[in-house]
């Protein structure tokens, strides 16, 4: 008999799905909650769908949820970060199964790996960085609020943040971030870290395990993701400091801070939307155009097969070098004197495309779900969800019923891409393609 699988975005879907429902039962339990007043099933969804697509809004604080709650929410954050199926796949090697080669298709997609050959190298080597930065961040973090807190508190709160921010999922148990630390080199340096280290990708560091410090080896990708990465947080912080810490148009509300405390930030702000959701300062405080460049930054987000969201670093580089490929009238991209196959150019502007779709629709639904919201809060909010990013005006905390419900629906496509939902829901066509004739269409 022919054995049925599901499509690999089917299995995806499916076992987020599930990991999110098992986390919202959990969170639904007495012991769960931190507080005397009931938690309402779609705030356990919410907060449960956020962790495990390592977004970070959240409809309460997370000191709202007891030390177990919160422990529910930390194993989400960390199966949501090293992927569903990465974690099938150890408990698999742990117990000396084969991983046979439709559950290595489904690996290679849901890590962002080139081929099935080497998939189980890779979860070895996911498993490996994983650990490794998450424990040396939580030393320097548990070091460092030992001089706040008693020592098991500060392990503990050690661990979470540290696991958080590699995780790029921007919970926290301060209740206000990481405001109360903005003046902190060693706290917002290590989650700074921990969040560029996460939102890499895992296929850059295999490239790193491979080829060291030899860039020239590297592939495409993992080149485009480092030097396009270091731009994007340089330049915006950049734009930060001028918008946000000095006296330009005389709107910047942070101008108080001293000198060094100005530069941390402004790198914090410009790290953080992509897309960790830690914020240090108050964000209702930025300028008109520090939100807007943080709601840039958010589209954007990370590194494809990394624990971030977004359109993804390299998605963005593709499609501004194929505008300025046509400027020039060339029809090829060459980067890095390695040429990009053109379903990937197609590939990179269609996914774009449905991000700005969703995005618009999802803005269009709730601003009339939500009249007496600003129509800034709702177009932050939509972007944070649907980049896994987790910054918020506050909208997430006091919006009705149906509005959670759909910045829920966004974190799960936010997790699992845009291109997936639409392979879901659209059936592909079995007919033998035929050549049509060329027809004329006029475009700008």
């Amino acid at each position: 008999m022919k054995k049925h699988h599901l499509s690999i975005v089917g299995i995806l879907f499916l076992g987020y799905f599930i990991t999110i429902l098992i986390g919202t039962i959990l969170l639904l339990l007495p012991i769960s909650k931190n507080i005397t007043e009931k938690i309402e099933w779609y705030d356990a969804m919410f907060a449960a769908t956020s962790a495990t697509c390592v977004t970070g809004l959240i409809p309460f604080p997370t000191t709202n949820w007891s030390t177990f709650g919160q422990i529910v929410l930390l194993v989400l954050i960390q199966i949501g970060g090293l992927g569903f199926m990465t974690i099938i796949s150890l408990i698999l090697m742990m117990f000396k199964k084969n991983i046979g080669i439709y559950h290595r298709t489904v690996l290679m997609q849901s890590a962002g790996s080139y081929s099935i050959s080497g998939v189980t190298n890779l979860i070895k080597r996911i498993i490996l960085v994983t650990l490794f930065c998450e424990i040396v961040g939580a030393i320097i973090l548990s070091l460092r609020f030992s001089s706040d807190m008693e020592i098991g508190k500060a392990i503990y709160f050690g661990i979470f943040h540290s696991v958080s921010a590699f995780c790029n999922a921007g919970f926290d148990l301060f209740g206000v971030s990481l405001i109360n630390y903005q003046s902190d080199w060693i706290v917002l340096s290590t989650i700074m870290l921990l969040i560029i280290f996460g939102g890499l990708g895992f296929v850059v560091w295999s490239d790193f395990f491979d080829h060291g410090l030899k860039f020239k080896k590297y592939e495409l990708h993992s080149k485009i993701v480092l030097v396009f990465n270091g731009i994007i947080i340089l330049v915006p912080a950049i734009f930060y400091f001028i918008f946000e810490f000095t006296n330009f148009g005389n709107a910047g509300k942070f101008t108080y801070l001293p000198f060094n405390e100005k530069i941390l930030n402004a790198l914090f702000l410009s790290v953080s939307p992509r897309t960790a959701g830690f914020n240090s300062l108050d964000l209702n405080n930025l300028t008109s155009s520090g939100k807007l460049l943080t709601m840039v930054l958010m589209f954007i987000g990370g590194s494809t097969g990394s624990t971030a969201g977004g359109v993804k670093v390299t998605t963005i580089v593709v499609v501004i070098a194929n505008l300025v490929s046509l400027a020039r009238g060339k029809d090829k991209i060459v980067l890095f004197k390695r040429r990009v196959n053109n379903n990937i150019v197609k590939q990179s502007s269609a996914l774009v495309l449905a991000y700005l779709i969703i995005t618009i629709i999802s803005t269009l639904v709730i601003c009339a779900i939500e009249p007496n919201v600003m129509f800034e809060s709702v177009l932050f909010e939509v972007i944070s969800g649907i980049g896994t990013v987790g910054l918020s005006l506050g909208l997430s905390s006091y919006a009705c019923v149906a509005t959670k419900l759909i910045l829920t629906f966004l974190m799960y496509v936010g997790r699992l891409g845009a291109f997936s939902l639409f392979d879901l829901l659209l059936k592909k066509s079995e007919n033998i393609y035929l050549e049509k004739p060329e027809g004329k269409v006029l475009v700008g």
